[in-house]
């Protein structure tokens, strides 16, 4: 069985925050890095267009794998460790690549960068076991919307490469920084004391990976295979049966990869369904608004702007995505995070709704990167808030995981929808296909939809806390299936910072939080049946209390009274 340790190995410090958040700018930058020699690759490498694809795809599905994986590996064996292995897996991988001139090799590196996406799920997870709450809230829509940050700025620095220097470079930059945030890591970020209990699930970790790759196969292979062929209609049904299995194997084991029951909840489930449209409306404008600005003017409607030029006109997007944080940490503490989501997907689609009629002049892409940067920025930040309000401690690294995993979802179904729809709206110039403003507009009509469907399911999002509860308060709604209350001392005053760890009917912990500065706690039950809720803190003797809880969709009410004498927890 795995433990909680009482605190981090030291202190938390106050740069703990940006170094987090800097390594998920390293894996945003990872991601774009290709953007803008995308078009050359099949020369670079003397292949075929549709073998070429391989490089973005691989590390597309890597990605999808390693997130909710790395997480529950974080929630087990320690977030810190995880997130330092991500990214020396990245690093490798970034080498290999810096390295070669071929496909294969390069398709080996790629997919190895993939596994620095867990650092986001991470880095959320060592937030909220680390900060105090009143710090939680803009650390985590920091971290959150870093990998849009990382996007803006990776993609004029990467054209600029691409530009004047040998692609390879690219690559040794990837390196460079993920070493310089492998470095930070070690001398900033504690290990974090949380630990969840049980073993890694590795049957289950190959069911969702074989799963989550049948599906993204045919969804970023299927214009080249054909949406109707026998390969893309079979990958899509195996996928369906294997996902269907994995989950049914899920739900009958004591500690699974992901826990179902707890995606289940209203709160996980809608943000994770509202997460996929945020990440569909991330990427229209990321396709778009650079294809758009680079496009001769000779065409009536290019607006005939460099590479550079027009990733300093996208950059804006990344940059309002992080200027947006310390804005949702005040709007959320005010109105919660749920208010908050809807907001942002409001922006968004003032954003593409402008869009479709600001597309004239280079000025006029930078306010809609402006807009949707804002709105993007309120709505990822939001994300990982109202996951953590609604899960217990050990499971956020998974949980966050999850969610990441949904806005890739998002992502590379918008990919796959907005190739297409601009590969048959293209006209053929001289054997080259140009994209034409009708496919400019349509996309940007669907990202439009995409946010309406957002909405809704924002909207059905059950009432949420104000702010995310690393530390429950005793009025908190956080544990809707556990146990809540207030942890006091021999006199009855509030004990702050106090341990309480929930432990099951065979003796293995099933939770543990840390009582806020009035005192309160909230733990979720996995299941009916009986508990003991064990408490302690320094100054005072430990408790260990018998509970039960008979399943009903709400939380037990129960004080906890730390003895008098003084013992050193």
């Amino acid at each position: 069985m795995t433990h909680t340790t009482d605190r981090p190995t030291r202190e938390a410090s106050g740069a703990v925050v940006p170094v987090l958040a800097f390594a998920g700018i390293v894996v945003a930058v990872m991601q774009t890095l290709l953007v803008p020699v995308i078009k050359d690759l099949p020369q670079l490498l003397d292949t075929a267009p549709s073998n070429a694809t391989w490089v973005l795809t691989s590390t597309l599905l890597s990605g999808a794998v390693a997130t909710p994986i790395m997480g529950r590996l974080g929630d087990l064996y320690g977030k810190r460790r995880m997130l330092i292995l991500s990214l020396a897996v990245m690093v490798a991988g970034a080498l290999v690549s810096a390295l070669t001139s071929t496909l294969l090799p390069m398709i080996v590196g790629r997919t190895l960068q993939g596994f620095a996406m867990g650092a986001i799920p991470l880095g959320i997870g060592l937030m909220r076991d680390m900060l105090p709450r009143e710090k939680l809230g803009s650390a985590m829509a920091l971290m959150s919307s870093s990998i849009g940050v990382g996007g803006g700025l990776a993609l004029p620095a990467a054209a600029l490469v691409a530009q004047h220097a040998d692609w390879h470079a690219l690559f040794y930059g990837a390196a460079g920084l993920g070493v310089l945030s492998i470095a930070l890591t070690l001398l900033v970020v504690p290990e974090s004391p949380m630990r969840a209990e049980g073993s890694f699930d590795l049957p289950g970790a190959l069911g969702l990976s074989a799963g989550l790759v049948l599906f993204l196969l045919p969804i970023t292979k299927g214009s080249d295979w054909g949406w109707t062929s026998g390969t893309t209609l079979g990958l899509f049904t195996a996928s369906a049966v294997v996902l269907v299995l994995w989950g049914v194997y899920e739900l009958r084991i004591a500690a699974p990869l992901v826990d179902l029951r707890t995606t289940a909840r209203p709160a996980v489930l809608f943000t994770n369904l509202a997460s996929i449209m945020v990440g569909v409306s991330f990427y229209v404008v990321s396709l778009v608004l650079p294809q758009l600005l680079q496009l001769p003017t000779a065409t009536g409607y290019g607006l005939g702007q460099s590479m550079v030029v027009a990733g300093l006109l996208v950059a804006p997007l990344g940059l309002t995505m992080m200027f947006t944080a310390p804005v949702y940490a005040r709007v959320s503490a005010k109105y919660g995070p749920k208010v908050t989501l809807i907001l942002g997907m409001l922006i968004i689609a003032v954003g593409y709704g402008a869009g479709l009629g600001l597309m004239d002049a280079a000025w006029q892409s930078l306010v809609i990167a402006v807009v949707l940067g804002a709105g993007i920025g309120l709505a990822y930040s939001s994300l990982p808030a109202l996951i953590v309000g609604a899960v217990p401690a050990s499971e956020t690294g998974a949980a966050n995981g999850l969610n990441t995993l949904m806005r890739s979802i998002g992502t590379s179904v918008s990919s796959a929808v907005i190739g297409m729809v601009l590969a048959n709206t293209a006209n053929d110039v001289n054997g080259v296909a140009v994209p034409t403003m009708h496919g400019f507009r349509v996309s940007f009509l669907i990202a439009t939809g995409a946010v309406a469907v957002g909405l809704l399911f924002a909207l059905m999002l059950p009432k949420a806390n104000r702010a995310p509860q690393p530390r429950a308060s005793a009025s908190s709604e956080e544990a809707l299936r556990g146990f809540r209350g207030l942890v006091l001392d021999a006199e009855g005053a509030p004990v702050a910072r106090a341990k309480v760890t929930l432990i099951d009917h065979r003796g293995r912990q099933a939770g543990a939080t840390v009582s806020g500065e009035d005192g309160g706690y909230a733990l979720t039950v996995p299941a009916r049946g009986a508990y003991v809720l064990a408490a302690k803190a320094s100054g005072h003797g430990p408790l260990a209390s018998s509970a039960s809880h008979h399943g009903e969709e709400r939380a037990v009410t129960m004080d906890l009274s730390l003895p008098g004498e003084t013992v050193t927890a």
